[in-house]
């Protein structure tokens, strides 16, 4: 299903469910004292509303930063890749092919096996580990024979490098990436929690308590929908695509 379309259905059906409460509450619940009940209950929803307001900022940042780090990491996997090539061409014999051959068979490896295993949370071959093997074994056998040759060498193989650091990067982040069991009860209790407490406060009428407390349900519903389709980078409505080394692969010609 549609990713907004989904988001909508967790919106009204959360709103439905928190706009039914209040109703059962305001229509079969207690009357005597509710409004005495606003000082009270408006600082305890203070404090709570606030601490969770915190605590969902805080995890919907760190998953926006995580996906922008993994989206550049990919592009510097892939720049770099491009970029040791090109220092290999002016490598003597065919080492310039052959680095050619197998950057263009990494950088296909990478888009066509490895990203979906980084969408579904599957097991990552060791084909592309094995691929880098071969290029580190291809440039450091080159035999430089001048100053240009020498510093296209040390060039590619720097470029390598981080070709290794990026991919290494990239992997780490699909392992750990995600919310924690922990965070995730601490969040749907919160939420549960912040959409209770204005149930106890009286003075309003039945429909604007009713507007107020879907809205409410509505909003943390949504917040909460955002975290669970930002916790996987490379999987969910933001997932980042291999589109970096599709360009790699045109440039590699």
């Amino acid at each position: 299903m549609n990713v907004y379309l989904t988001g909508i259905f967790w919106v009204v059906g959360a709103a439905v469910i928190g706009g039914g409460i209040g109703y059962l509450v305001r229509r079969f619940g207690w009357d005597e004292g509710r409004r005495d009940n606003n000082d009270a209950a408006g600082q305890v929803f203070t404090i709570v509303g606030g601490l969770h307001a915190v605590l969902v900022a805080f995890v919907l940042i760190s998953l926006f930063d995580a996906g922008g780090t993994a989206r550049d990491g990919s592009y510097t996997e892939a720049d770099s890749l491009v970029s040791m090539t090109w220092a290999a061409e002016a490598l003597p014999g065919d080492t310039g092919q052959r680095v050619q051959q197998l950057a263009t068979a990494y950088a296909n490896t990478v888009q066509h096996q490895e990203w979906p295993r980084l969408a579904d949370g599957g097991t990552i071959p060791d084909t592309g580990w094995t691929q880098l093997d071969q290029l580190r074994r291809t440039i450091a056998g080159a035999r430089a024979s001048s100053d240009w040759e020498n510093d296209r060498k040390t060039e590619a193989a720097n470029d390598l490098w981080q070709v290794y650091q990026a991919r290494q990067a990239r992997l780490t982040d699909a392992a750990t990436s995600g919310v924690g069991s922990v965070v995730w009860f601490a969040l749907i209790l919160g939420s549960l929690i912040s959409v209770l407490l204005p149930n106890l406060f009286g003075g309003t009428r039945m429909a604007a308590h009713l507007v107020i407390v879907s809205t409410l349900a509505g909003t943390i519903a949504l917040l909460l929908y955002a975290i669970f389709q930002l916790q996987n980078p490379f999987a969910g409505g933001a997932s980042i695509q291999p589109d970096a080394f599709s360009s790699a692969l045109a440039r590699l010609g």
